[in-house]
């Protein structure tokens, strides 16, 4: 379909078209060769039309060794199982892995796993198969897709010699179309600090600030996990409801 200028959508919602994935989940599952790729496949994933009330959630937090996944790894994963009346942090998970690239001096720093406590631990390959089960049948919720999706695409496939895919409701992506404009162009920057005022931030914390959420000590990939789904939680309560289908969210 063709559409001339005024009728081409919008970039928001341009931004909200996502794949069909129930179906992408069942040509993958048919598709992949690997048996932890099958089960994670098979198990499906939410209908389109799922309310969010009824969909489960597993929030996903990685920490890296940098921020592009060509050249940096994966350091620690973290799981938290949800739903929106309910966070499960029993059965939450969490793993330390050695990277394939070198830690660099910066990177320990934040995330504060030196090189001593990952040299002894596994591979991430070793713990892929049980990250796999505990996402499967579950929306993955992450606070800036760009990293959790990127580097497992990039770690799974280096290892197993197939992409994962899987669909994710970013946090971040909800705060950006929630305050979409503010602090975008240099010239709003100015005249919001000509103003007074202060450019908008998304990042975690900030973003949890905003619903009067708990400050929790920031990069560790199991505290992070947990904040991203309680921060799901207060989007959702704030503005938008129960009954809002998945489609609406996911990526």
């Amino acid at each position: 379909m063709k559409f001339t200028r005024r009728s081409r959508p919008s970039r928001s919602r341009r931004s909200h078209i996502a794949p069909d994935w129930p179906a992408r989940f069942r040509v993958r599952a048919e598709a992949c060769r690997h048996t932890a790729l099958q089960h994670f496949y098979s198990k499906g994933t939410a209908a389109p039309e799922t309310p969010l009330a009824e969909t489960p959630f597993a929030a996903l937090d990685l920490e890296t060794t940098g921020l592009d996944p060509d050249q940096h790894g994966i350091v620690s994963l973290g799981v938290v199982p949800f739903r929106l009346e309910r966070i499960h942090c029993r059965q939450g998970r969490y793993w330390v892995v050695r990277p394939r690239r070198d830690l660099a001096t910066g990177s320990v720093m934040i995330h504060r796993l030196t090189h001593a406590r990952v040299s002894d631990a596994p591979d991430l390959e070793e713990v892929l198969a049980e990250l796999l089960a505990s996402l499967a049948g579950r929306v993955v919720v992450v606070h800036y897709r760009g990293i959790e999706r990127r580097f497992l695409r990039r770690a799974v496939t280096e290892r197993w010699g197939e992409p994962l895919e899987f669909p994710v409701v970013d946090t971040m992506e909800i705060e950006a179309r929630l305050h979409r404009g503010v602090g975008r162009s240099r010239a709003v920057r100015w005249f919001r600090k000509f103003m007074g005022g202060q450019s908008v931030s998304l990042r975690l914390a900030a973003s949890r600030a905003r619903y009067h959420l708990p400050d929790y000590a920031p990069h560790h990939a199991f505290t992070d996990a947990l904040a991203s789904a309680e921060l799901l939680q207060a989007q959702v309560a704030h503005h938008f409801s129960p009954d809002t289908p998945i489609s609406k969210l996911w990526c």
